[in-house]
């Protein structure tokens, strides 16, 4: 769920986010800034406990290579 926020920031802060980050771009910019610095660690906790079940890991690799796999083996259409 996204909430809108109200931000006021310098004009050469706004002018640099437009220029470098992109003007549809600059919300998930700053949110993905500040998600390390206020989301509970629980998640943090939740990726790392993902990533040590080696089963899930071992599984969810082999599927991932499984699809490239099935990408590159299929007919290359030229336009």
């Amino acid at each position: 769920m996204q909430k809108k926020l109200t931000i006021t920031v310098d004009a050469d802060v706004y002018d640099g986010l437009h220029a470098v980050i992109g003007r549809r771009k600059i919300s998930r910019f700053l949110s993905d800034l500040a998600r390390p610095h206020v989301v509970g660690k629980d998640l943090r906790a939740g990726y790392a406990a993902m990533a040590a079940d080696e089963t899930r890991e071992r599984e969810a690799s082999e599927w991932a290579e499984g699809l490239i796999a099935d990408v590159a083996d299929e007919p290359r259409r030229h336009g």
